[in-house]
């Protein structure tokens, strides 16, 4: 779309155009009066322009630059129905209540303080342990604090915040059964093996006590 600039400068060049078409001084006189008059308006309007973008340029430098800062630490509790999240900033109460925004989704989280001693802190969690309840799930401002109210999709006990967390337990209460499982078929074997069996069961766990700290005690 054309500025007002432009346009004036296509009204110009018209009037150029006919000026130099026509042959009668009086029609000359008017059509150059135009032209200055024109002339006139287009260096007004670009030294208002330059004006305001000198203007901009200077607010934009006098801003403050903000460091952004990810946030990793907080500390939690929970209901059945609810869980808070508990994060320590100093001074967060000072700030206007629209520099403190948190968006749900049913899995994620995403918190953003902005402006707090020049800096903006972010706290992100894309996948929580279980789904929320995104409409009743709240923040509130307390002194340097901010709370975060997760409402629970399903009233249920969260046994971690993030599904990484709940994956990682998981992993090791699957290995741990494993080893377990393996243990009590080695001893079931070297209880009713015979001496051959015996002595190779008794030379491997020997071998890897101080690793898993299994011994030939474990199998009498």
């Amino acid at each position: 779309m054309s500025t007002k600039a432009d346009e004036l400068k296509l009204d110009i060049e018209e009037f150029n155009n006919l000026l130099r078409q026509t042959s009668r001084q009086k029609c000359k006189d008017i059509l150059g009066l135009e032209i200055r008059k024109l002339q006139a308006e287009l260096a007004k309007l670009i030294e208002e322009n330059k004006t305001v973008a000198t203007k901009s340029a200077n607010v934009e430098s006098n801003s403050p630059k903000y460091y952004e800062v990810k946030l990793n630490n907080y500390g939690w509790d929970q209901t059945n129905t609810t869980l808070k999240l508990y994060i320590t900033l100093k001074d967060v109460h000072q700030l206007p209540k629209e520099s403190v925004i948190c968006d749900f989704t049913e899995t994620s989280l995403n918190l953003r303080v902005v402006g707090l001693d020049n800096k903006n802190y972010t706290l992100t969690i894309n996948n929580l342990c279980e789904e929320i309840d995104v409409n009743n799930s709240t923040i509130k401002i307390k002194t340097d604090m901010v709370v975060i109210s997760l409402a629970k999709k399903v009233a249920k006990n969260w046994l971690h915040v993030t599904a990484v967390e709940k994956r990682i337990t998981e992993s090791k209460t699957s290995s741990t059964e494993g080893t377990n499982d393996l243990i009590s078929l080695m001893k079931k074997m070297y209880q009713e093996g015979d001496d051959e069996m015996k002595r190779t069961i008794a030379k491997a766990f020997t071998e890897s006590q101080e690793k898993r700290g299994v011994g030939l005690s474990d199998f009498s």
